[in-house]
């Protein structure tokens, strides 16, 4: 097996679902932007010299179908030679694209492979423009399909997460979002063109674009003001708009190459995947998967929650967040999680996630003079997924 090293992980802002800067802005420009400019900000490398193209995208439909992993690599310019994958696991899908990205490289099937995620759930909404659950399955198993706000729901209900304690922590997620976007801490975000159309005197529409240089769905919140807000999912429930993850159009790009490619073409490592997993659990309770993910991978490795300097944990729902952090014992590390907030503040792109928390964790890594740094999720349908990665 070959060593095979991160040498570049960025990402576009997040950009809220419709009302956001990006909400004129398709999937296909966002993706093949961030992958281009992933490719341009890497010392000696060429878009000649990738060989393959791991897209994660959670509803890769519409405007993200047609294997947007293949036309993503043609949109950045890549020549044809670039071949390209577009890979399904829900929220983790970024992760699972960043994780095959490695293997690939690792078992030698390719010297440079790009690891990515996009999601424009402007686009494409949450749940795909035509679902069509299987009609006698769905009747006696509709755990498999029940709004992933309901199982916020559960996980509240079942695991006595307090609402006073969900408005606090989403509070706090805002609260250094805001400090580190205004303290430019977020040096992962590349400045996106975004685009807009513009209705001319003739009745014709002119497409015109503009920068976006921060996540725009960051936003003051006070615990006493998040309690006004009333219940998303649930009569009498706890789980609202503010304490759960906003829904977002972006995109992040990684790239892998080999420990013989890097020397050959003088690429600076700067991380590289310790190890990955993925464990299941109950569909009606998904957000817990982290609290099984988490603990797999540290085993994985041969690693412990005090070995980990940064953790990115995506924040689907505080509910679930919560909980989560409680069960493996992170409360003690409270400083070391999602540093500079998490997806109730920064947005939830589905399957850019996990690419996104990538860069992320490895910019915080380098901002704290970390080793070790833990990414983890809940995924839809009932799973969790974590990956250690190693700053180099």
């Amino acid at each position: 097996m070959k060593d095979a090293y991160i040498v570049q992980s960025v990402r576009t802002p997040g950009c809220k679902q419709k009302k956001g800067m990006f909400s004129q802005t398709r999937p296909e420009e966002l993706i093949s932007f961030i992958m281009k400019e992933a490719v341009e900000r890497t010392t000696n490398l060429t878009p000649e010299d990738i060989d393959d193209v791991m897209l994660g995208c959670a509803f890769p439909e519409a405007e993200q179908g047609l294997n947007l992993g293949r036309i993503a690599a043609k949109m950045a310019g890549f020549p044809d030679k670039v071949s390209g994958a577009t890979v399904n696991r829900f929220c983790a899908s970024g992760l699972e694209a960043i994780a095959l990205a490695s293997v690939r490289v690792s078992a030698g099937w390719s010297e440079i492979c790009v690891g990515a995620g996009c999601e424009s759930m402007t686009f494409v909404s949450m749940g795909g423009n035509a679902p069509r659950p299987h009609p006698e399955y769905s009747r006696t198993n509709p755990d498999m399909y029940v709004s992933m706000g309901i199982t916020a729901e559960n996980v509240a209900e079942r695991y006595n997460i307090s609402r006073e304690d969900q408005d606090l922590f989403a509070s706090q997620s805002q609260a250094k979002a805001m400090a580190a976007r205004d303290g430019g801490k977020f040096i992962e975000i590349i400045p996106t063109p975004a685009y807009k159309y513009i209705v001319q005197p003739d009745g014709t529409y002119k497409k015109e674009s503009f920068i976006v240089k921060h996540d725009d769905g960051i936003r003051a919140s006070t615990p006493e003001g998040l309690a006004k807000l009333g219940a998303a999912f649930k009569v009498n429930g706890s789980v609202t708009a503010g304490n759960a993850s906003q829904t977002t159009d972006g995109a992040a790009a990684g790239i892998i190459a080999s420990r013989e490619k890097c020397k050959a073409l003088g690429l600076p490592p700067i991380a590289r995947l310790v190890g990955y997993t993925t464990v299941g659990c109950r569909a009606d309770e998904m957000g817990v998967g982290p609290k099984y993910a988490i603990p797999a991978v540290l085993k994985q490795v041969g690693l412990t929650i005090d070995d980990i300097d940064i953790y990115e944990i995506n924040e689907a729902f505080a509910a679930q967040a919560i909980h989560c952090i409680r069960e493996t014992g992170l409360e003690k590390y409270m400083d070391k999680i999602n540093i500079h907030g998490g997806a109730i503040a920064l947005g939830h792109p589905l399957g850019c996630t996990g690419a996104k928390l990538t860069a992320t964790c490895i910019a915080n890594l380098k901002e704290v003079g970390g080793k070790y740094g833990l990414v983890s999720m809940c995924v839809g349908g009932g799973m969790g997924a974590a990956a250690v990665f190693e700053k180099l």
